[in-house]
Parts: C-alpha cells; sequence; structure tokens
C-alpha cells in the first residue's frame, strides 16, 4: 500500500528511465551512515561483517553526495542504529528537502525518546522491524521487552503524525499464527504498512533459521491469503513471487548500499568488496555473476531489495500485471 505521492515518483522515475534507454538503475539507496547498533539480534550480517569498523560513520556530506551520486526517489536509511547518529535529524531533514521518500528504519527502543528530533512530513517515513510477538521478537533481538518498547514507540510516533511502517523477516521457525496476531495488532494501531520478506543466509551469521526457496513458498502463501485485510507495502506482484505464482529475476543494482567503507559491491546482501564511487559500482561490476542459477550464494535469496524492482518492471508487460499492482496499492 503505497501513498499516491510516492506511486506517482516511481512512476515518473521509471518512465524517464525507459524513455533514456537505461537498462540498469537504482530504485532505493540504501544509507547506512554507520554500523554500530545497540542491539545484537540474532540473523543480523551487518554487526558481525563489520566488526574491525563499528566506530566509523558517515559524515552529513558524505551522505547527501550518496544521495545525489545514485539520484533515487527513495532513501532507505538503515545500519546499524540510524538513530544513533549524532547528525541523524540533520540528514533525514536534508534529504527529505530534497523531495525524496526517507524510510528511516530503526528497531524502535530509541525511537520514542527521539521523536522531538524530527518532524512528521509525507515524505518521510519511520520503519521498525518486528519479526513476531513479544516472545520470538525479544529472542531474536536476544533482549527482553524489545518488543513492548517498539509498540509503545510505533504508537507515541503514530499519535505525533508521523507515518510508521512495519518490516517483518520470516524465518524457519516463524509461526503463521502468530504473523496473523502480529499484523491483527499493527493494523489495529494503525501502522501505514507492513512490508515481509523471507530472512537472507548472510554468511557471517551461523543459525539454521533461513528458508530454502521452496520453504518460502510454503510460508508465505497463508500470507498472500491476507493481503486484502493487511496494509502490505510490497508491491503485489511481489507477494505473488513470495507465495510462488509469479517468477521475478533479481537485480541486484536496483537498491545499491553506501556505508562508511564505500559503495558495496555488488548488493545489499552480499560483500565482494567496496567501490570508491557508484558509477564504478555500476559500471565495473559484472552483474552476470549474481542471482538465483548463477552464485551459489544467490539460491536461496527472494529478499525485496534485489527483486521489488523486478516486480515493478513486470506491471509494463502485460494489462493484467499492470491491473493487479492497480488493484492491489489502490484497492
Amino acid at each position: 500500500m503505497f501513498s499516491r505521492q510516492l506511486t506517482a515518483s516511481l512512476a515518473r522515475y521509471l518512465m524517464k528511465n525507459a524513455l533514456r534507454g537505461q537498462k540498469r538503475y537504482p530504485m532505493v539507496l540504501m544509507l547506512e551512515p554507520l554500523f554500530r547498533c545497540n542491539l545484537h539480534c540474532v540473523g543480523c550480517g551487518r554487526i558481525r561483517e563489520y566488526s574491525d569498523v563499528l566506530d566509523k560513520v558517515m559524515t552529513l556530506e558524505e551522505c547527501l553526495a550518496a544521495v545525489e551520486e545514485a539520484g533515487t526517489p527513495v532513501v532507505s536509511i538503515t545500519g546499524g542504529e540510524p538513530l544513533l547518529h549524532p547528525e541523524i535529524e540533520a540528514i533525514v531533514a536534508a534529504i527529505v528537502r530534497r523531495r525524496r521518500f526517507v524510510y528511516l528504519c530503526t528497531n524502535g527502543t530509541l525511537l520514542e525518546q527521539s521523536l522531538e528530533r524530527f518532524q512528521p512530513d509525507p515524505h518521510l517515513y519511520l520503519v521498525l522491524h518486528l519479526d513476531g510477538l513479544a516472545e520470538t521478537h525479544d529472542k531474536l533481538a536476544a533482549r527482553e521487552g524489545v518488543f513492548e518498547t517498539a509498540i509503545a514507540a510505533v504508537k507515541a510516533a503514530r499519535r505525533s503524525g508521523f507515518q510508521v511502517l512495519i518490516n517483518t523477516t520470516i524465518h524457519k521457525q516463524s509461526r503463521t499464527e502468530e504473523i496473523r496476531q502480529l499484523f491483527t495488532l499493527l493494523a489495529g494501531i494503525p501502522v501505514n504498512g507492513i512490508m515481509v520478506a523471507p530472512a537472507f543466509s548472510y554468511e557471517a551469521v551461523s543459525t539454521d533459521s533461513f528458508l530454502s526457496r521452496e520453504e518460502a513458498h510454503q510460508s508465505f502463501q497463508p500470507l498472500y491469503e491476507m493481503r486484502r485485510k493487511v496494509p502490505f507495502y510490497n508491491t503485489p506482484l511481489y507477494l505473488e513471487f513470495l507465495a510462488g505464482k509469479l517468477d521475478l529475476q533479481c537485480k541486484p543494482w536496483s537498491t545499491p548500499t553506501r556505508n562508511p567503507k564505500g559503495w558495496k559491491r555488488p548488493c545489499y546482501l552480499l560483500t565482494d568488496g567496496h567501490c570508491r564511487s557508484f558509477r564504478e559500482l555500476m559500471e565495473e561490476t559484472d552483474w552476470r555473476q549474481y542471482g538465483p542459477g548463477k552464485n551459489p550464494r544467490c539460491a536461496n535469496c527472494m529478499v525485496h531489495s534485489g527483486f521489488e524492482a523486478s516486480a515493478l518492471s513486470a506491471i509494463k508487460q502485460s494489462p493484467s500485471n499492470l491491473w493487479r499492482t492497480i488493484r492491489g496499492i489502490y484497492l
């Protein structure tokens, strides 16, 4: 469920690149201004992969330069925990002034006390990660009380006029009934949207909680049936892909990642090095090496960062795809 303003911005951006004949272009900039976090979540690859540079941060100027380099209509500020960054309010305000849509991602533990640092705006979304109800989420976050703190922050943010989105990652241990209860709780607050995706098996994370592609299809079929009751902000075609009803190809260049070490190659999920510039990332990466069927690390990946761009591109391939997308977003 996208706002009409965001939908119009994405449509203009897609049309502009189509008219230019661009084959590869980014949709969302994943901006990681720092890696440091106040949690040590079970499935997080960042704090493990970048454990040697947790003290590094990007400056305001570096963040804005990355926004201009990528030129995407959407900037997802993630990490680490972005609210730990000393200039986070200035970073958010400057990007919003550029009329880019900002997804400020947070684990929620510091959000309620930080709300006064930001101003509600149609271009700003606060995004919290909730992977189950209290017992499950706290176990994944490796700290008691995280769920209740996050829910309190969501309610406070909504009362203050902010748009709030929820990201829910489905693991092998996730129970459909619990996820239904979580979505019912969130819809009752109400939040502005919920995104779902299967967990990615980071090389730095040693746990048996990741779904194979076949297991993902089985897990997402009942969630797909909830699409009329839950305000999903995945694209409708991506939800069909998760449920095994549609095949999509990965576009790893669609969500470039900029962090304190540079432009992450090739994508948000895999690290084969860091580039000095966005142009180097886009023009000197051998994209033929990545994606399911091309790289064993990509075999079971179905994460939105690689596949949502394909869902958007598929809209123009047939009137049926266009209608299903319009119906899923607006009806």
